[in-house]
């Protein structure tokens, strides 16, 4: 047998790959050690039937949220008629803590179409979605269906699980086996302007 001469093999060559930017994002990509039960809901946040991820913009929250104290008086605001205020502030209140009752479990998600506007869910609306809380019968919730994202209430009537909206413009969804369905986490609060 002869002997095979020592050549370096492999490598980066000149030209070879994929051009930053040319995927499906359209920009650079980098890899990311993800733990293996949470693919297929990164896959499925990523993409949406194999195109980019549209309808629903994503705003990350950050593990450690900058404080943003600002003051709260004690006195409440009438919505009826009105009362004389108090001269005093109770205390400062940081919004994160007000919004977000666990940081590593939340995100935000902005909403889309006129669906939910019964529960106070408007276009343009962002949800605090939290994925640590049970997606239990009466929550509203953020989910992939067949790839397609979604908001609605999670209902179980009759031995049957529905995705409900609260607009009676829009169809009820029963959930049936064949459907695929990830549900991405409870919506916990609901931001929009005036």
């Amino acid at each position: 047998m002869q002997d095979i001469p020592n050549k370096p093999r492999g490598g980066k060559r000149p030209g070879a790959g994929r051009k930053a930017g040319s995927g499906s994002f359209g920009e650079p990509t980098q890899a990311i050690r993800v733990p293996v039960s949470l693919i297929p809901t990164l896959k499925t946040l990523l993409t949406q039937h194999g195109k980019p991820l549209q309808g629903l913009t994503l705003l990350p929250f950050t593990d450690q949220p900058s404080q943003l104290a600002l003051p709260l008086f004690s006195s409440k605001v009438s919505a009826g008629f009105p009362s004389p205020a108090d001269d005093y502030v109770e205390k400062s209140l940081d919004l994160n803590e007000l919004l977000v009752q666990n940081p590593a479990a939340t995100f935000f998600a902005r909403a889309e179409g006129e669906s939910m506007i019964n529960a106070g869910i408007f276009p343009n609306d962002i949800l605090v979605v939290d994925r640590s809380v049970e997606a239990v019968s009466g929550k509203i919730v953020v989910c992939a269906l067949n790839g397609e994202l979604t908001v609605k209430r999670l209902v179980r009537e009759q031995e049957q699980w529905l995705l409900k909206p609260e607009n009676p413009q829009y169809p009820t969804i029963s959930l049936l086996e064949d459907l695929e369905l990830v549900i991405w986490g409870v919506v916990t609060r609901v931001i929009h302007d005036l």
